[in-house]
């Protein structure tokens, strides 16, 4: 084995398949004006900076954020790659859920910094203070708190009593 092949090698065995600061799961935004994105989660959700990467135009091909101790990915939208946003699409199906110390402070923060509710934060019957809301590029964010814990029959329960 050459000196090469040991240092290639060794290189290889050092990198993380799943790098130390991601999960195994890690939204990927795609938003009309990702630079705002970023400073938009900065106000709301007290996110950090971690990567921005412009490219043409000054569009962001990559950038992330720290909220908590999870990692979201955001990039503009690049038609000509079929990546556009929640804006050009006219609606998401995907909500983001953010675990919260206190989950009416968060909404409250978030609202103020441009978000607005589509539910209301309130006591949820599987324990949890939770609202959803929507972030001026259109993704949709949950956020709760747990307050009390609910037995799985309880919730079933409660959702059978609501949901009909």
């Amino acid at each position: 084995m050459s000196i090469t092949t040991l240092s290639s090698a060794a290189t290889q065995s050092a990198v993380k398949p799943v790098p130390e600061d991601m999960h195994t799961v890690t939204p990927h935004l795609v938003c009309a004006g990702a630079a705002a994105a970023i400073e938009f989660y900065k106000k709301a959700f007290a996110a950090v900076e971690v990567t921005r990467v412009p490219g043409p135009e000054g569009k962001l091909i990559h950038g992330s954020v720290r909220i908590g101790n999870s990692l979201v990915i955001l990039a503009d939208e690049f038609p000509d790659w079929g990546s556009t946003s929640p804006k050009t699409l006219e609606g998401t199906s995907v909500t983001i859920h953010l675990s919260v110390e206190n989950a009416d402070r968060v909404a409250e923060t978030a609202v103020q910094a441009g978000a607005k509710i589509i539910i209301p934060v309130a006591d949820a019957f599987w324990g949890d203070r939770y609202g959803v809301l929507e972030d001026p590029f259109g993704h949709r964010w949950s956020v709760g708190t747990h307050v009390r814990d609910v037995s799985p029959e309880d919730i079933q329960k409660a959702a059978t009593e609501l949901c009909g």
